[in-house]
């Protein structure tokens, strides 16, 4: 017992900084706004308690509800990245030559700070960026497409960049998912006569069940709070295409000093995060992660 209790306090004291951190900017933050949403709260002038005010108000205001609507239609790349996420984990569980190399380069974007791929996507984007030009120089096109600046592409320019860095996440995941399947099964499915797709959907794609209720329920989460990508590149314009919830709340505090709207735009963030990881967690029970324990 003596041992196993040290052990048990070295790993709470290996775990303190990044507890202390959690706590600091996570849950003090989270629990000094629950109040902050029933105040008409202003940093200069006079703060006065409203009661739900803040919440009849943000479901009357137009900006307010497109943010929503863009942030639920954003939850359209989960489906995406998964389906991508697990052709290239089945590709890279393959004993090919240069492999290891093929992996790491789709996991750098991963390790990239989200505003640098979004910058560098920016210049791609660009009216005069390589994306343009190739497609002009190959006949293409015959003016320089504002994919940015224009509201029917603006939107999935920024999809696009969240799937191409999230990819490698997910592909790790599923990689991790796949090494872990008895390769007995494989070799039993195909001394039976299965071939290897029969093998794939048969054998290992129910195995990896808990793994796809795993990524879709933390890809769920993170197409909700979308930010970075969107405040760099688009300001949620052009005309409101990208303005997602999280970057609406963000404009709020930030720019008009309304905190008490603010926190009551991001409980409504709570609440839609929360009903959308509900769904694929009920989900997930019955046709996901219980399959892995029986």
């Amino acid at each position: 017992m003596k041992i196993k209790t040290r052990q048990t306090i070295k790993a709470y004291l290996f775990m303190t900084p990044a507890i202390i951190m959690i706590v600091m900017f996570v849950f003090v933050p989270i629990i000094g706004s629950l109040p902050l949403m029933f105040f008409d709260y202003s940093v200069l002038g006079r703060t006065k308690f409203i009661g739900l005010g803040n919440f009849i108000r943000a479901f009357g205001d137009s900006r307010f509800r497109i943010s929503i609507m863009n942030s639920v239609l954003f939850v359209a790349v989960v489906p995406v990245i998964q389906m991508l996420s697990i052709f290239l984990a089945i590709l890279v569980n393959k004993k090919l030559p240069g492999i290891s190399l093929f992996r790491t380069l789709f996991y750098i974007p991963v390790i990239t700070s989200m505003v640098a791929v979004s910058i560098m996507w920016g210049f791609l984007f660009d009216p005069s960026g390589v994306i343009n030009t190739v497609l002009m120089d190959a006949g293409l096109i015959k003016t320089p497409v504002g994919f940015l600046s224009d509201g029917k592409t603006a939107m999935l320019c920024i999809m696009f960049i969240t799937i191409w860095q999230g990819l490698g996440y997910y592909m790790m995941l599923y990689l991790a998912g796949l090494q872990s399947v008895p390769k007995e099964l494989e070799e039993a499915a195909i001394v039976d006569g299965a071939n290897s797709w029969q093998a794939l959907f048969k054998i290992k794609m129910p195995l990896l069940k808990p793994y796809i209720w795993f990524c879709s329920l933390n890809s769920v989460i993170s197409a909700v709070g979308v930010f970075d990508v969107v405040y760099v590149l688009t300001k949620g314009g052009p005309d409101d295409a990208t303005t997602v919830i999280n970057y609406y709340s963000y404009v709020k505090a930030f720019s008009d000093f309304e905190f008490g709207y603010s926190a009551a735009i991001g409980a409504v963030q709570a609440a839609v995060t929360s009903l959308l990881s509900i769904v694929v967690f009920v989900y997930g029970r019955k046709g996901g992660g219980m399959t892995y324990s029986e």
